[in-house]
């Protein structure tokens, strides 16, 4: 049987190696120090390395190792430390405090955060352009566009304007849950069903398999956005590593602030079996998934 932590401690350390081989090309390519060392500290700061973790294990039903699908891996979480960077903002959610160490604005500024987050972002498109990522144009194209768009306007982007909207009109009538589910889809959950998809895309995976593994992702991106807002409501900021009890200060439109703890922890218990009920035709291959899936019941950062 698979080892999660193990899995995951692996990867983390796979990711770290290999993403410190990229910025010592950007290094060598002219970067300037002091956007190379803020993309850095986004980067190499800690992290669970959940989503590569995804584009990792997705690719490995297939058969793929993980060397294979590295490339994509890091181009996820390129994009993933970026919106990291940006909604850290002060003109965003205003964190001083992120994975336990000063977040990049913090640490530098403002305008050095924006081009930090900016330069991760177009790396991130780079990684998945070359032929390292694979070596059929087609695939890169395919994993470009769904990574695009999952981070994108009707995604990512598009969740955090929802996100930050709410905030904004939070005097005028209290969000529904049909809101909330569709913000909490798009702010995470695209971009963590477009990691589990990617291994499908890497791997010229059928359609069948494909489909089940968006269906994973979407119940597993929702589970993983209820879980973090428990942590904000319930968590400890040195465990967290963030700043805890904002949401509610700054009147966020979340599940917990809607049906309330007990409630929204039974809603994620749900959504968590329903992830691993899709890996079902996977059998026993997909055990490490299945664990990330549990993972989100019991998350303490």
């Amino acid at each position: 049987m698979p080892d999660f932590p193990k899995r995951l401690s692996d990867t983390a350390a796979l990711l770290d190696a290999y993403l410190k081989q990229v910025l010592a090309s950007e290094a060598r390519r002219g970067t300037p120090n002091r956007l190379l060392s803020a993309m850095e500290h986004a980067l190499l700061g800690g992290g669970k390395r959940l989503r590569p973790l995804l584009v990792i294990e997705s690719a490995r039903l297939f058969g793929f190792a993980s060397a294979e699908s590295l490339h994509a891996a890091a181009a996820l979480e390129c994009i993933h430390c970026y919106s990291l960077v940006h909604d850290d903002l002060p003109s965003m959610d205003n964190d001083k405090m992120r994975r336990g160490q000063p977040t990049v604005w913090k640490a530098y500024d403002e305008w050095t955060a924006i081009l930090a987050g900016d330069a991760l972002q177009a790396l991130a498109f780079e990684l998945l352009a070359r032929p390292t990522c694979h070596p059929d144009p087609a695939v890169r194209s395919e994993l470009v566009a769904v990574i695009a768009e999952a981070a994108g306007p009707s995604g990512m982007a598009g969740g955090q304007a929802l996100d930050l909207e709410a905030e904004r009109l939070r005097k005028g009538a209290a969000p529904d849950i049909t809101h909330i589910a569709l913000l909490q889809t798009m702010k995470t959950g695209r971009l963590i069903c477009a990691a589990c998809e990617a291994g499908a895309i890497l791997t010229k995976a059928s359609a069948q398999d494909r489909a089940a593994l968006v269906r994973y992702g979407e119940n597993l991106g929702f589970a993983f956005q209820i879980s973090d807002d428990l942590l904000d409501a319930e968590g400890k900021a040195a465990a967290v590593g963030k700043a805890t009890r904002k949401d509610t200060a700054a009147g966020k439109a979340t599940l917990v602030s809607l049906v309330g703890v007990k409630r929204a922890r039974e809603h994620m218990d749900r959504v968590v079996d329903e992830a691993i009920a899709a890996l079902a035709p996977f059998g026993d291959k997909a055990e490490v998934l299945a664990d990330v899936a549990r993972f989100m019941g019991r998350r303490e950062s």
